[in-house]
């Protein structure tokens, strides 16, 4: 049976999904949008630290104030549960309280929040309910210890289709079930690049585009990109070329011809290997492949693929918060994966100081006025002690550290406050075992 007529006989049934929401900001209100208008699915609950935006959300597809119960933070999982089986919608600023719902098949994360992220995703774990991360930069700071935690406990930990890693993925598995060697993953970089921007300098278009102007910043300045190919690149086993990856200008009719190994008159050094283009590639996703197989090569030319010997596999959209419907249910009703570690991990976001950092001062994370994000390998981010970004919020610097160099741990104290600084402990100790 199909995903449609999955979801529509459970419509029939009266038995539709009931999926828990952390964050209702411009990804959370979408994906309840979206789920309104289909069938065999409902968001139940929705955690926000501004109540009245989750309300808002509700309210947009319909349901009356009567039928939404604003529950304290300090509220009771009984309570909340009964309102959700009573058919009403909850809302809380409570994050965690939303997996405990007794009727909650899955939980989707969408604050963006490494912190926020890593504790919802174990909190939702621990109470035996699928995970549906719209929060990559959780993922490659804590995926793979929150990968071997879902499969012990018999549920899914995922990062959600629309996403471009989930869009990556989906050409991946394509061309890898039909046997092509992969060259190259990649998406397209949707803002012009400035390793210098700030929530200030985003405010305007931010307010224009109904988003956090911190997560804005975080796009224009490569931190988003840096961490999507680095949880692609630890779901497939592929690695940054470089340190930060190439990044050059392309159009998808020149990928095949940029991201092939240098002696074929390309750019890259090695095969196997995550990058991004700047350009109209965006807002799209690519994979550059070959074959050595005569017949297959004249099939793809004979279908106006081009001439080889590299091809690029171009899927010119990803849709965000208005695909991830698709992992929730791929998720609950076929204990399916759209993408998670697939091991340890090859890729690290790592910590590059935005401006000066004088000694006493406090991160204010990715997408902030003080640092950004970089990929490196997993054994060069090691061997420098480099700050992975999803533990730089809140940590206080020790010693200068000069615009442009990477933050090592030993430049800070972290925060230890924070939930994701010892979730990742527990993740190195997991991989140092693994190692021996």
């Amino acid at each position: 049976m199909n995903l449609a007529a999955a979801l529509e006989q459970r419509q029939q049934e009266g038995h539709p999904i009931q999926v828990g929401l952390v964050g209702v900001g411009q990804m959370g209100a979408g994906f309840i949008a979206q789920v309104g208008q289909m069938q065999g699915m409902d968001v139940v609950a929705a955690a926000d630290i501004d109540v009245p935006r989750a309300v808002a959300a509700f309210r947009s597809i319909g349901i009356t104030e009567d039928d939404i119960v604003v529950l304290e933070a300090e509220s009771s999982t009984l309570l909340a549960s009964q309102a959700v089986a009573a058919g009403k919608r909850v809302v809380t600023r409570n994050a965690t309280l939303i997996p405990e719902i007794a009727s909650v098949d899955a939980v989707v994360e969408a604050t963006g929040l490494p912190s926020i992220g890593a504790l919802v995703a174990f909190r939702t774990i621990l109470a035996r309910k699928h995970v549906i991360m719209l929060n990559v930069e959780t993922d490659v700071t804590v995926g793979y210890l929150l990968k071997r935690m879902a499969d012990s406990a018999h549920v899914v930990y995922t990062t959600s289709a629309g996403d471009e890693p989930g869009a990556i993925l989906e050409l991946y598995d394509f061309a890898k079930t039909l046997g092509f060697e992969i060259v190259a993953a990649g998406k397209g970089k949707n803002n012009p690049l400035d390793r210098s921007a700030t929530p200030q300098q985003m405010l305007e278009q931010a307010r224009r585009q109904e988003m956090s102007p911190k997560m804005l910043a975080s796009f224009v300045d490569g931190t988003k990109t840096m961490v999507e190919m680095t949880a692609v690149a630890n779901a497939t086993g592929f690695v940054p070329d470089i340190s930060g990856m190439h990044g050059p200008h392309a159009t998808p009719d020149t990928l095949a011809q940029i991201f092939c190994p240098r002696e074929d008159g390309g750019i890259l050094q090695q095969r196997g290997v995550v990058d991004y283009a700047l350009g109209n590639v965006a807002p799209g996703v690519f994979l550059i492949i070959t074959t050595q197989q005569q017949k297959v090569i004249k099939d793809l030319q004979y279908l106006h693929l081009g001439q080889g010997p590299y091809w690029a596999l171009y899927r010119p959209y990803h849709l965000a918060n208005i695909e991830t419907p698709r992992s929730v249910a791929l998720a609950v009703l076929y204990q399916q994966t759209t993408l998670a570690p697939k091991g340890p991990p090859v890729a690290e976001t790592t910590t590059v100081a935005k401006r000066d950092l004088e000694v006493g001062e406090v991160l204010d994370g990715l997408g902030g006025t003080m640092v950004h994000g970089n990929i490196e390998r997993i054994e060069t981010a090691r061997a420098g002690k480099m700050l992975p970004l999803g533990l730089s919020e809140r940590a206080r610097v020790l010693r200068p550290v000069q615009r442009g160099q990477t933050v090592t741990y030993d430049d800070v104290e972290l925060d230890e406050q924070s939930f994701i600084v010892h979730a990742r402990r527990m993740q190195d100790l997991l991989v140092l075992e693994g190692a021996r």
